[in-house]
């Protein structure tokens, strides 16, 4: 099994929660490290940058997935396309306990950022009024 930390479209009651197949691991999370985060281009597409040290603190959400539900995520999220995401390792941290996790994260090498349209700075936490705003791949088309 993998840990894997979402922080935007994935989390339970948001857009593509139906991808995410995996178990809740209990808490509420947020990364070790400051990163930035953004709203992107016509569809509003939350992106965390790879950016370590910069932006806030990550807010989100753990599950517990298995390599066919991984394999579902790194589909939607593009890793083997040149401007998807990239999963990646990081460290989380429950918000009361402290506990600290490795887990798997998707997000955007900085240099996919340039050019990119910015729609909106997020301070940490992408919220219910975020997703609204959301349109997926289909969507779009």
């Amino acid at each position: 099994m993998h840990k894997v930390f979402v922080f935007g479209t994935l989390k339970e009651g948001f857009p593509n929660f139906a991808i995410n197949k995996g178990v809740r691991y209990p808490g509420n999370f947020q990364t070790k490290n400051r990163y930035p985060l953004y709203l992107v281009g016509e569809r509003y597409s939350p992106w965390l940058i790879l950016n370590r040290g910069f932006g806030h603190q990550v807010q989100g959400q753990v599950f517990l997935v298995d390599d066919g539900v991984l394999g579902e995520m790194d589909v939607l999220e593009r890793i083997d396309v040149a401007d998807g995401y990239r999963r990646v390792e990081l460290t989380v941290i429950e918000q009361v306990t402290g506990e600290e996790l490795e887990v798997y994260a998707y997000g955007k090498p900085l240099e996919q950022l340039y050019g990119a349209h910015i729609q909106q700075e997020i301070q940490g936490d992408y919220t219910l009024a975020h997703s609204a705003l959301y349109r997926s791949r289909q969507a779009v088309a």
